[in-house]
């Protein structure tokens, strides 16, 4: 899944993209508030990691002018402001969760899966998906109960479907939040990756809709 860090300072932007690819994730990294307004405003994100403290545009200010623009990608503030004024004003201004800093890099990690979770409409840190079980805190799939051996991608595209299960996910929005600005950003890459999957998985486990995309079932009765 494709999150969008926004933080101008290096050595904490450095530590947190590391924690985020370590634990699935695809991180694009910004740090000034002009960018990261445009590019929350054009792209399509998963989750967006915002500090307050930013030059060219307070992050308070970006957070305003995505939500009056009707953006509600999930939002996770990161500020050194950590007085109960400035946390309310920040939910306030549409923020999804607040972490203080200086934080513990596990609270920021679990804070991110929640809201991923929370956006999916899932109640639960661990996933059921038709026959697949997802584990994002040990970044485990699980067929029929078995654990699964899959690549970091593999396991981001089986994750992603997960938590959009049941629904048909387009190979266009596949793309951007596997492959972020990679330059493998190719359909015929997704097709090969869904080969692959289908050949360790199954040929039924990961459904195609023709010209509309793939899905993975709900939970099974």
């Amino acid at each position: 899944m494709r999150v969008l860090l926004v933080e101008d300072d290096p050595r904490i932007a450095d530590a947190v993209a590391d924690a985020l690819r370590g634990a699935g994730f695809v991180v694009e990294v910004v740090t000034d508030g002009e960018e990261a307004w445009f590019r929350g405003d054009t792209g399509d994100y998963a989750l967006i990691v915002l500090d307050l403290g930013l030059p060219g545009m307070d992050g308070l200010a970006v957070l305003k002018r995505w939500r009056a623009a009707q953006r509600h990608t999930p939002v996770l503030v990161l500020t050194a402001r950590g007085t109960w004024a400035e946390r309310v004003e920040g939910i306030d201004a549409g923020a999804d969760d607040y972490l203080p800093k200086p934080f513990r890099m596990e609270e920021l990690l679990a804070r991110v899966r929640a809201l991923v979770r929370r956006a999916g409409g899932l109640g639960t840190a661990v996933i059921e998906a038709g026959r697949l079980t997802v584990d994002p805190r040990q970044m485990r799939v699980s067929l029929d109960g078995a654990p699964q051996a899959l690549s970091p991608l593999e396991y981001r595209f089986v994750a992603y479907l997960a938590h959009r299960r049941g629904c048909v996910v387009p190979a266009g929005e596949l793309i951007e939040q596997l492959y972020g600005d990679d330059d493998a950003r190719d359909p015929n890459a997704l097709e090969a990756l869904v080969m692959r999957l289908r050949r360790k998985l199954g040929p039924d486990v990961i459904e195609t809709r023709r010209g509309f995309g793939y899905l993975v079932p709900g939970p099974t009765a």
